[in-house]
């Protein structure tokens, strides 16, 4: 693409969140991402070495208003039972003046914590969870 139309770009305005096929209507952000890890490969007559993949980690966040306890509770829930919290994420960007929607699926989420209480005087409380998956799929992409 070699130029674009401003009003093209996408605002997060119009992104949404499902966590275990359940909207999330005060969401605030979501990110999720993948990180490379590389292992050096020697090569002879070269003083430079090669790379190969040897590793994905994903990760990812979200960040919400804090309107009720579902999420904390879910969380609570399955590790004082002794299970692993793991849940599937589903996050759609979409903007009316956008070239289409975008929309990833997270597989076997896990929480790095359950939050049970946080919150200060004279201002509105949000909630960030930080969490690894295992797989992921576009759903919907972008082609321009």
């Amino acid at each position: 693409m070699q130029k674009f139309v401003s009003n093209q770009v996408i605002n997060g305005t119009w992104g949404e969140v499902w966590l275990d096929d359940e909207y999330i209507g005060e969401v605030v952000s979501c990110k999720g991402e993948v990180t490379v890890s590389y292992t050096d490969v020697s090569m002879v007559r070269s003083l430079t070495a090669g790379k190969k993949m040897t590793k994905l980690e994903g990760k990812g966040s979200i960040k919400l208003h804090h309107v009720r306890s579902n999420i904390s509770k879910m969380i609570s829930d399955r590790v004082k039972r002794g299970q692993t919290p793991d849940f599937k994420i589903i996050t759609k960007l979409s903007d009316p003046d956008a070239l289409g929607v975008e929309r990833v699926v997270f597989y076997h989420c896990k929480f790095d914590k359950a939050i049970l209480m946080d919150w200060e005087v004279q201002k509105n409380t949000e909630e960030s969870y930080s969490f690894t998956f295992e797989d992921w799929d576009y759903l919907d992409n972008i082609d321009a």
